[in-house]
């Protein structure tokens, strides 16, 4: 693909301008393209963006769904917010509307073209888009427990921050992961994480944490940023732009990211080999029989909602 690729991404509110800067930052795109169905939106963010332009030569400007759907990557944020009162299945409908009005207006697509999905549900909406757009699966994909698994590895970094003094292994040396939905069923992978190639499990401080109150630590962060300030943007930003950036230089690094897993029936996270064409593979980590049928558990919810669609 190559440094230059040209992306698009479709809503230019907080998310979309954050990736867009986050892009920026990266220099690996030649071209950036925002897309919003409310073109006042686009050209406040277009105009803010290029005041930043001095740090890169990447060109941003405001662009077309069609023209979107050209593009090398397409970022889609766009989607509804849950209204109080509304249930899931409502803001679901309500989202699956948007999905099917943006995929639409993109068509025809460029052959080679990524999906990126990181509008929520993320993980509803993937398999969603994946159907939409009639691309192979293998294109089409979500940003599922990435970010999960980052705020994972520094919530564990700090728990290991004496042992890793000693031992001087590097923060990005600890393995773990956020896996199934992006949501309140996600599980974190005890049984296969690892630091410097030594089980977590091993470490006496990692055995005298609670963690199921890890888990809901990381599950809940979420909802904690909002409860501050209103919106979530730039931890998403950063995971979206890591991987266009492994996605433009086929760097084939290994993310948990949503996409369609044949043992489970369902849409949800595990980890994958991300590179040009984008998901090169699936891999099969160790767990647990019961991490294993917290899955199923996971997926038996999320297939029963992806079925109407």
């Amino acid at each position: 693909m190559g440094r230059g690729s040209r992306v698009a991404i479709i809503g230019a509110g907080s998310v979309g301008s954050s990736i867009a800067f986050a892009l920026l930052l990266q220099k690996i795109s030649s071209e950036i393209l925002l897309v919003d169905v409310v073109p006042e939106a686009v050209e406040g963010q277009v105009l803010d963006l290029s005041d930043a332009n001095f740090i890169s030569s990447t060109q941003v400007r405001g662009g077309t769904f069609q023209e979107a759907g050209q593009c090398d990557i397409v970022v889609i944020t766009a989607g509804a917010k849950q209204k109080s009162g509304e249930t899931r299945v409502e803001l679901i409908e309500r989202n699956y509307k948007i999905l099917n009005n943006v995929i639409g207006s993109m068509k025809p697509f460029n052959p080679n073209l990524i999906l990126l999905i990181v509008a929520n549900p993320v993980d509803i909406l993937t398999r969603i888009a994946q159907k939409l757009s009639g691309l192979p699966e293998r294109q089409v994909f979500g940003s599922g427990t990435f970010l999960d698994s980052s705020r994972l590895r520094l919530k564990l970094a700090s728990v290991l921050g004496v042992i890793i003094w000693i031992f001087g292994i590097a923060e990005n040396a600890i393995h773990s992961y956020v896996l199934g939905e992006h949501g309140d069923s996600q599980i974190i992978a005890w049984s296969s994480a690892h630091a410097g190639g030594k089980p977590l499990l091993d470490f006496p401080e990692i055995q005298k944490l609670d963690k199921e109150s890890v888990a809901k630590e990381i599950a809940s962060k979420a909802y904690k940023i909002i409860e501050l300030k209103g919106a979530t943007y730039f931890g998403i930003a950063g995971c979206v732009s890591m991987l266009i950036h492994c996605i433009v230089l086929n760097q084939r690094h290994i993310r948990p990211l949503s996409t369609y897993i044949k043992e489970y029936d369902c849409v949800f996270s595990m980890p994958v080999v991300l590179g040009s064409n984008g998901i090169e593979r699936i891999i099969d980590i160790s767990l647990s029989e019961e991490e294993k049928n917290k899955l199923r558990r996971s997926a038996s919810a999320l297939k029963s909602i992806c079925a109407k669609y």
